[in-house]
């Protein structure tokens, strides 16, 4: 039997994600107003929380004003659901029903009373645990003046504050003058919004303007419409998961590169790898993915830039067994394109390879990762926020970041550099004719580390490679140094791996 207290306190809104968003679920026998403009989401959302309901073996009623069961179950069947279990009872203002029109002429007053009235019978009627309303739009337009709006609505509210209905009341925002805002009147008010961009997929948010009696996460969460329904994803709070782990460092296999980093990377840091587009910066990091599944450690690579293939013939090329790992299943090669994920996703995306026992992640490049999040700030935001939940799980985290320039003066497209632990800086220079690199650390907030700088190679002979100190000029990292040592001094460089 049904019965009040055979319900929970609180009522899961069905959509993966929002739940942890209000802490927990909605509370019952509130109201709450769903708003945004048309194709937000808010009748998906509403179908979600209905058909949660109707699982729970609960009453759930879908009182609908402006589109026709019809539409509402083609709606639902695109997304792969049933609504049995979920009542649908459509209500047509008279003004809609040119029948009604021809015998005889109604008020707007006497419309919207009689389209209240139907909604309070139906739901004396039913008596559902859960309700919605689609769309206070259409009483709104049937309303004269604010004053008969905000009286009608108020009349239902307090109807419903009598009931044991849980009720989500849904608003289109089309037509709305000052005066019929009703946020004074509901107890919560969640905000759905769909941003165009001038490329790529269409970005959508939630926020909540009021949630009252309840705490909840403030701010704006991502979330998707896909075939299934929606998926919120909650914004991080990296104070939410400190862990305990135990401290250690990760072996790039390469004496003189875990040398020049202080013994490798250690448990807990990030990582900014930067210099100018093909100097070795994804070498080098896969250089320490495969070094890590190899000691059986999971690793993560979010690549923006590079498919998976590309990535494995230049690791052949290099003596890196690529492919071994990922078919041992210690890689997880994700490939992500910044046009269609959303920030939110992303971050989504890297909790769950940590909760499944991750122990680096690599994301290669920031370059293609900014491209998601047009505010520099917001990046910024993002990015301190991700790299504090990782450090909190003892992840090790490697940043990859393409300088503007190739030789000679090179610049970041923007400064990250203050939220990495260490970074590790990548210089093309000119020597004896050559054009070769050089790799340094300029920063480690973990421990010692090598000032030298030394030669970087990549070669189908010896891989990645770090050679010794480059003693005999001056100024490498300007990419043009000065020749300070006797000729010949500094070794010949077997040709770079194609």
């Amino acid at each position: 039997m049904n019965t009040k207290l055979q319900l929970s306190r609180l009522a899961s809104s069905g959509v993966p994600g929002l739940d942890a968003v209000v802490l927990g679920g909605l509370k019952r026998r509130h109201i709450y107003l769903i708003e945004g403009m048309p194709g937000a989401g808010k009748t998906t959302l509403a179908l979600q929380f209905l058909l949660e309901g109707a699982r729970q073996k609960e009453r759930c009623l879908y009182v609908t004003l402006s589109e026709t069961e019809r539409e509402l179950r083609n709606t639902a069947q695109s997304h792969g659901w049933s609504l049995d279990g979920v009542t649908i009872f459509e209500v047509m203002p008279l003004e809609a029903d040119p029948e009604q029109q021809q015998s005889m002429i109604y008020s707007s007053e006497v419309e919207l009373d009689q389209t209240v009235s139907l909604i309070i019978q139906k739901v004396r009627e039913l008596n559902p645990d859960r309700l919605v309303i689609d769309a206070l739009t259409e009483l709104r337009l049937l309303a004269q003046d604010a004053l008969s709006y905000r009286r009608q609505v108020l009349a239902l509210r307090r109807y419903f504050a009598q009931s044991r209905s849980t009720v989500l009341a849904l608003d289109d925002l089309t037509d709305l003058k000052p005066g019929l805002q009703l946020h004074s009147i509901v107890h919560g008010v969640f905000n759905l919004e769909q941003r165009r961009l001038e490329y790529g997929a269409t970005r959508r948010r939630l926020s909540i303007i009021k949630l009252r009696g309840a705490n909840y996460r403030s701010g704006y969460h991502d979330f998707v419409i896909r075939t299934g329904g929606i998926t919120v994803f909650p914004s991080l709070v990296a104070a939410e998961h400190e862990t305990k782990f135990t401290p250690g460092a990760f072996s790039s296999q390469i004496a003189e590169l875990d040398a020049l980093l202080g013994g490798g990377l250690r448990r807990g840091t990030s990582t900014l790898l930067i210099g100018p587009s093909g100097v070795g910066k994804s070498s080098m990091a896969l250089q320490f993915a495969v070094a890590a599944s190899k000691k059986g450690q999971r690793v993560a690579i979010f690549a923006f830039d590079e498919a998976y293939r590309t990535a494995s013939d230049r690791a052949r090329g290099l003596g890196l067994d690529l492919d071994g790992a990922r078919e041992s299943g210690h890689l997880i090669w994700t490939r992500c394109s910044p046009t269609t994920i959303s920030p939110g996703e992303f971050v989504d995306e890297a909790q769950r390879q940590v909760n499944a026992g991750v122990g680096m992640v690599i994301i290669d490049s920031l370059n293609s990762y900014m491209i998601s999040m047009p505010e520099e700030q917001t990046l910024l935001l993002h990015m301190h926020e991700l790299l504090a939940y990782l450090g909190n799980k003892g992840i090790v985290t490697i940043l990859l970041l393409a300088q503007r320039g190739l030789v000679g003066s090179t610049e970041a497209p923007l400064d990250v550099s203050f939220l990495a632990d260490t970074i590790v800086l990548m210089r093309y220079f000119e020597a004896e004719g050559e054009v070769r690199k050089a790799v340094s650390v300029l920063k480690s907030r973990s421990g010692r580390h090598e000032t030298a700088i030394r030669e970087y190679r990549l070669n189908s002979k010896q891989g990645v490679s770090v050679g010794p100190p480059i003693r005999d000029f001056q100024g490498v990292l300007t990419g043009v140094p000065t020749f300070i040592g006797s000729p010949g001094s500094l070794p010949h460089m077997p040709h770079d791996a194609s």
